[in-house]
C-alpha cells in the first residue's frame, strides 16, 4: 500500500518549533512583477498573498513589531551582479531600479522608517545585513510573508533556521505561480525548516504579545 507524504514523514519530520518572544515580520519581494497580469513573473497565488498580507502588515505595525521588506535589484545595464541566478533565470533581469515591475506592490508599500533589504539572490539573508540586523534587535522569531513560496520564501526560511531564528511561514500570505510547487514547498518547509502557520494564529500571537 502506497503511503501518503504525511504518513511517510510522520514521526520522522514535522516537529514544531513554535513562536518565540521577540518577533519580526519579513515581507519577501512583494514586487509588481508578480502581480501584473501578462508579466513574465506573474503569479496568481501572489495576488492573493498580497491581499492577505495587508492585515498581517497592519497588525505588526500597530503592535510595533519590527518590519523588514526585501527587494531584488540588479545593475540596470547588464545585471552581472545577478551572477549564475540571472543566467539560470533571465526573467529576473526586469528587477532593476526604475522598472515598474520591480516596484513594491502599493498595498504593502514599505513605510519610510522600515528597513528595505536589497538582494540579488533568492534568500533575503544571502549577501545582506539581515541576520546581524535581527540579532542586534534581539529577534528570535521571523514571521515570513511574500513570494515566491518555492523560491525566495523557501530560501529565506531555510537560512532563517540556519542563522538560529524560528522561521514561521504564514500560509495565506505566501504565493506562487502554480499550486503544485506552492503546496510541495509549504510541506517541505513545515517538515524540515520552520513552522507553516495560519494568519489567524499569527495575529493571535501578536495580540497576546502586546497584552503582556
Amino acid at each position: 500500500m502506497t503511503q501518503s507524504a504525511s504518513e511517510n514523514y510522520a514521526g520522522v519530520w514535522g516537529n514544531r518549533i513554535g513562536f518565540g518572544k521577540h518577533p519580526a515580520l519579513l515581507m519577501v519581494d512583494f514586487l509588481q512583477g508578480y502581480t501584473t497580469p501578462g508579466a513574465p513573473l506573474f503569479a496568481p497565488g501572489v495576488v492573493v498573498a498580497v491581499q492577505e498580507a495587508q492585515t498581517l502588515l497592519e497588525t505588526a505595525r500597530r503592535y510595533a513589531i519590527p518590519v523588514v521588506h526585501s527587494q531584488i535589484r540588479y545593475h540596470p545595464q547588464h545585471q552581472r551582479d545577478g551572477g549564475r541566478w540571472v543566467q539560470k533565470a533571465p526573467v529576473m533581469r526586469d528587477m532593476v531600479e526604475g522598472h515598474p515591475l520591480a516596484a513594491f506592490c502599493p498595498e504593502v508599500l514599505p513605510l519610510a522608517d522600515e528597513v528595505v533589504i536589497t538582494k540579488q539572490y533568492a534568500s533575503a539573508f544571502f549577501g545582506t545585513a539581515l541576520a546581524p540586523l535581527l540579532v542586534n534587535e534581539g529577534i528570535d522569531t521571523l514571521i515570513i510573508a511574500g513570494c515566491s513560496t518555492s523560491g525566495c520564501v523557501r530560501a529565506s526560511a531555510v537560512d532563517a533556521l540556519q542563522y538560529g531564528f524560528r522561521a514561521m511561514v504564514v500560509r495565506e500570505c505566501v504565493g506562487d505561480r502554480h499550486a503544485a510547487p506552492h503546496e510541495a514547498n509549504l510541506f517541505d518547509i513545515d517538515s524540515k525548516y520552520g513552522d507553516v502557520v495560519s494568519k489567524a494564529a499569527v495575529l493571535a500571537y501578536l495580540g497576546n504579545l502586546s497584552a503582556c
